[in-house]
């Protein structure tokens, strides 16, 4: 049940597991420069050092990782069609890809 002093209060993200046994690391990017606008579908907690974000731009979807320490740093996965895209955001949240 839905407490209602929680309305109003800012959104807390969803926290990934921890890295599983034989998780995959993926291969990151730099950002693609290619599309100057583009919508953040999804996004873990802000209170991690580590966000990820599921984005869409000109029709394809993206994972973006924001690393934060001394600043931001953003690196991209490859653009892919949405279902793929929505099985990689899930890897990540279950710990499974990094």
């Amino acid at each position: 049940m839905t407490d209602l002093r929680d309305f109003g209060k800012p959104y807390h993200g969803i926290h990934p597991a921890a890295p599983q046994a034989g998780y995959e690391r993926l291969t990151w990017q730099e950002p693609d420069p290619r599309n100057d606008r583009f919508r953040v579908r999804d996004h873990t907690c802000e209170c991690q050092r580590i966000v990820y974000e599921l984005c869409q731009a000109g029709g394809l979807h993206f994972i973006r990782r924001l690393y934060r320490s001394d600043g931001v740093t953003e690196h991209e996965s490859d653009r892919m069609r949405a279902p793929q895209a929505a099985r990689l955001w899930l890897r990540i949240l279950l710990g499974q890809a990094r």
